[in-house]
């Protein structure tokens, strides 16, 4: 690879787009031209600089990158508060047993981290946790959804016009290094309930076998995964048995159970079985009730108090014991999730916030007061011994922050990756080994995206990235050809056969020489921490995992300029479509054919012949009362494909099945209605009625004297027709993209590049520009994870 290669900030595998399959991902050794012309300069002047681009991100306190926020405090009614002086105040209403102070508006000078001791009174003996729903519930929520925040400005003066006015974090320029928060409060985690024994036995060689309620609810478990993949998974099935004969021998004495095989759970699945099925027969007040117990628990645990602002937090619940299914062929897979106990659990909250209660009976494992962090809680998980944390939501300022900067420092890579990629080009020669492996890695990490992988243990799934390459994951073939073949994250398969610079080929070979076997390390002198230590030295904050979102949001924007400039919205959601598919495939997110995937494209297909129908009913009737329009439209006398007399029957026939049921569940429903009001039944008569006239209709389509009702009014003008015509049409078109669409990305992940890899602004701003609604290309959740990136212009670059 010449140095030439380095052009432009545009990366390496952009310019290789164009290729055929099997080559594309290449660029050949020989290839001495410049591709700097790619990029045009409007692209470069069009740069608009953005907080990142002009210093490192090293952590800055919040009240360093963001301006002071408002004082707020609540007022009761209309009349605004004055505002208040630094003094406590409580967060809950008065009726509350412990009361909360509200988080100070002057920032408080940081303080080191602090571990709290909390009084310790006679020590409980730790059993099974017992946490009701409703005990946990019992104080009121911080601050109540209808309480009116009145927003008080800097010089004291009342702006309550603004009262539900955005924090726009990010129109400030100021950097985020040091303390995260100054004051910060929340009421803690939520527990999963205790477990409630149904007494049912095992079967063990067709003998009842009664068990111990601990010994129990791990045996309810496995009965959940019954008729699943994991069920008949021989590892999945060792590990679970391991754990399950383990508490077998410590609870139940002389137990028979000694082989998994002779174990039947079907008694407890058919009691689950039936549970679920009452679960769907609920009556409208039960699932009103349960709606508004969710609620409640949301309000209580799903928002906090951080710098006087009220922020949702992400994952407030502790997850629940159960069975580890694990990512890929993970080798713990179906082994105990233990109960998550208080005394695990470290909490951080502000110094001068009240500590929120644990559950009765129990205490905190740890209170700190952390500033420099921004979990409220953590603990620890038995199986891989990986620490769990609660932090705020993803549309929360400081996660916003988080990925405002990880995007800035993608983006301001573009400044130096030519003389990145000059340096390593010229590494690749270096007669220094660990040095000419660092620049083949990054070349492999900057045209492939890869992940640079860290070292695994022997428990834990054999997945690998760039430096973790074993010889055997690469075959070589002259004179520059490469396969690699080998698990990447959650055991994702890297397939790819390319064409390589022809020193990186050389390389390759030199590093897999005897005396290295198949199972030796290909990069036996580099490691991800020398690889990023190496490249912290070219640009402050750069990681492997910076060329991934460079190269993908670089991808990304290149393969937009494919969008139609004159065509449908569906059209153009489809290019943006494609273009993410290319990112995808990029990165390597790959999914296998969803199970459903065939039952979807029939109801497409179903659903497309069906609107076809309809416009072939409007083009008969048309034809019929104005036969020379055919002149002028030639495309009324065009017969709709795959809408064959076999198939209107079917469909006819189907349809008076879907009406038939509709019918039943909304006399159902009426009926249900009027007992809540005390008022008489609908009569099973009126019922009959209704199903006969679907019969009379289906004895009709059977001898074919049925005539279909036309999608118009009978005495609609021609124009009417047309235009209904027109409307059809358009829906033909719509459903044909989406079609393509669903084909094409059967077996890719899009889902993954749009929420991690690809800045949220090429997005907004490609929405701009092609008068396409955020709606049809963000849902909810991103449109609230990604409100920083919305006052982009339609100009906006990457």
């Amino acid at each position: 690879m010449s140095s030439t290669d380095s052009d432009g900030g545009i990366p390496l595998s952009v310019r290789v787009a164009g290729l055929p399959s099997g080559r594309r991902n290449g660029g050949g050794g020989d290839d001495s031209s410049s591709d700097s012309d790619n990029v045009p300069l409007s692209i470069r002047s069009k740069r608009q600089p953005s907080s990142a681009d002009s210093g490192t991100e090293s952590d800055q306190p919040l009240s360093g990158r963001v301006k002071a926020p408002r004082k707020k405090v609540i007022a009761n009614g209309s009349a605004p508060a004055p505002a208040p002086k630094r003094t406590k105040k409580a967060l809950a209403p008065k009726e509350t047993k412990r009361p909360r102070t509200a988080a100070s508006a002057t920032a408080a000078p940081p303080k080191k981290p602090a571990v709290k001791s909390e009084p310790k009174a006679a020590k409980p003996a730790i059993k099974s946790l017992a946490v009701k729903v409703k005990s946990q519930i019992d104080r009121k929520p911080m601050i109540k959804a209808e309480s009116s925040v009145v927003a008080t400005s800097a010089d004291g003066s009342d702006d309550s016009d603004n009262e539900n006015e955005e924090f726009k974090w990010w129109l400030d320029s100021k950097d985020n290094t040091g303390p995260k928060w100054s004051t910060l409060e929340h009421f803690g985690v939520m527990f999963p309930p205790e477990y409630e024994p149904h007494g049912l036995p095992l079967l063990y060689r067709g003998q009842k076998l009664a068990m111990h309620p601990l010994v129990e609810e791990v045996a309810t478990f496995f009965a959940g995964v019954l008729g699943s993949d994991n069920a008949v998974n021989k590892v999945f099935q060792e590990n679970f048995f391991k754990d399950f004969k383990s508490l077998l021998d410590k609870h139940m004495d002389k137990h028979p159970v000694k082989v998994f095989d002779h174990c039947d759970f079907s008694i407890i699945r058919a009691y689950l079985d039936d549970l679920k099925a009452k679960r769907k027969t609920m009556t409208k007040a039960e699932k009103e009730a349960a709606k508004k117990e969710k609620q409640d628990i949301e309000e209580k645990y799903g928002f906090c108090m951080l710098d006087g602002r009220r922020e949702k937090v992400g994952n407030f619940r502790i997850e629940p014991p159960g069975l580890f299914r694990g990512r890929g062929a993970h080798p713990k897979t179906g082994m105990l999730k233990t109960r998550v106990l208080p005394e695990q659990v470290t909490i951080n909250i502000g110094s001068d916030a009240a500590i929120p209660d644990p559950p009765s009976g129990h205490s905190w494992g740890k209170v700190v007061n952390d500033n420099t962090v921004t979990w409220l809680a953590m603990w620890k998980e038995n199986i891989n011994n990986n620490t769990k944390y609660v932090f705020l939501a993803a549309g929360s300022s400081l996660k916003g922050q988080s990925d405002m900067r990880k995007f800035d420092k993608a983006r301001n890579l573009v400044k130096c990756v030519d003389d990145i990629r000059a340096q390593y080009t010229k590494d690749l020669k270096s007669e220094v080994m660990a040095e000419r492996q660092r620049a083949t890695a990054l070349y492999l990490i900057d045209r492939y995206a890869l992940r640079a992988g860290n070292e695994k243990g022997d428990d834990e799934a054999d997945t690998v990235g760039c430096c973790s390459l074993r010889c055997e994951h690469v075959t070589l073939e002259p004179p520059n050809i490469v396969h690699f073949d080998f698990l990447g994250k959650d055991s994702i398969r890297y397939e790819r056969t390319t064409d390589v610079d022809k020193q990186v080929w050389k390389n390759l070979r030199l590093f897999q020489k005897a005396p290295k076997a198949k199972s030796d390390m290909l990069f036996d002198r580099l490691s991800p921490t020398t690889l990023n230590s190496f490249l912290h030295t070219l640009m402050p904050g750069l990681t492997a995992k910076v060329f991934r979102t460079f190269n993908a949001s670089f991808v990304f924007q290149n393969q937009l300029r494919n969008t139609p400039e004159v065509g449908t919205e569906a059209e153009k959601i489809l290019a943006y479509n494609r273009a993410n598919r290319e990112v995808a495939v990029l990165c390597n997110h790959q999914r296998s054919v969803p199970k459903s995937f065939e039952g979807v494209m029939t109801k497409i297909e179903d659903k497309l012949l069906a609107v076809r129908y309809q416009r072939m009913l409007l083009k008969d009737h048309l034809m019929s009362i104005a036969p020379m329009l055919k002149k002028k439209r030639p495309d009324i006398a065009q017969k709709e494909d795959g809408v064959t007399p076999k198939w209107i029957k079917g469909y006819l026939l189907a349809t008076c099945e879907v009406d038939r049921e509709k019918t039943r569940k909304k006399f159902e429903r009426d009926n249900e209605k009027l007992k809540e009001a005390n008022e008489p039944a609908i009569p099973e008569s009126k019922l009959d009625e209704q199903l006969e006239e679907i019969k009379a209709r289906e004895r009709s389509i059977n001898d074919g004297t049925y005539e279909p009702e036309l999608p118009v009014a009978k005495n609609a003008t021609t124009d009417k027709i047309l235009e209904k015509i027109d409307k059809l049409t358009e829906r033909v078109g719509n459903i044909e993209v989406n079609k393509i669409e669903r084909d094409e990305n059967k077996t890719t992940a899009l889902s993954t590049s749009k929420i991690n890899y690809i800045d949220p602004r090429i997005s907004v701003a490609w929405c701009k520009k092609n008068n396409v609604p955020l709606e049809k290309i963000f849902n909810r959740a991103l449109r609230e994870k990604f409100t920083w990136a919305m006052d982009v212009d339609s100009e906006w670059t990457f």
